[in-house]
């Protein structure tokens, strides 16, 4: 089966995670750490900013998947989908721009723990009325 939402939005976090990435390359250049974060905060932010995309978006593309295997609506998809995305560039700006707590960490926890309860509910439904 095909499933063209989620191959969307897993293509879209894909780039996202290349620039996360890329940021994390460049910090390693600029602190000159070749290993863990050396004890530098800008090193530190951008191995956790990083770190948490990997802690979350696999697991909600997988739901994202099954919830569209199983005739999830496409309206509900790209909402998951885009909330997601949306989520995880606030979370990103948030964390990157200050130590604690910031608005924009605070949005995209909110909405990625959002997108993940929606999704594992749903696709708990879908699993107990098959």
């Amino acid at each position: 089966m095909h499933a063209p939402i989620s191959t969307l939005y897993a293509g879209l976090a894909g780039l996202m995670l290349l620039a996360l990435s890329a940021w994390v390359v460049r910090m390693r250049g600029v602190t000159r750490t070749s290993l863990g974060t050396g004890s530098d905060r800008r090193m530190e932010q951008a191995v956790r900013v990083h770190g948490n995309f990997i802690e979350y978006v696999p697991m909600i593309l997988l739901l994202l998947a099954l919830a569209e295997l199983g005739g999830a609506p496409a309206a509900l998809l790209h909402g998951a989908g885009g909330t997601l995305l949306l989520a995880r560039a606030l979370h990103a700006w948030g964390l990157a721009g200050r130590h604690g707590a910031s608005p924009g960490r605070w949005w995209g926890t909110a909405g990625t723990w959002t997108t993940l309860l929606v999704l594992s509910l749903y696709d708990a439904w879908l699993a107990l009325t098959a």
